[in-house]
């Protein structure tokens, strides 16, 4: 899942969030949802956080 792009995870956590909204499904499927929602949210922070780094390097650069 890590060779998922940021606008990918957010679209992703979006159809999840509206799942979780829902309130149709099962306690296994909710774990399973909650799970991957923090896997994405993990992935979404790590992106933001390497985009910051580089920005923040080329107007060091500047």
């Amino acid at each position: 899942m890590s060779d998922i792009n940021y606008n990918e995870a957010m679209i992703r956590l979006e159809s999840i969030l509206a799942q979780l909204e829902e309130g149709k499904k099962s306690v296994d499927e909710l774990a399973e949802l909650v799970q991957e929602a923090a896997q994405l949210v993990k992935i979404c922070k790590s992106k933001l956080k390497t985009t910051e780094e580089e920005i923040q390097r080329a107007f060091e650069g500047a």
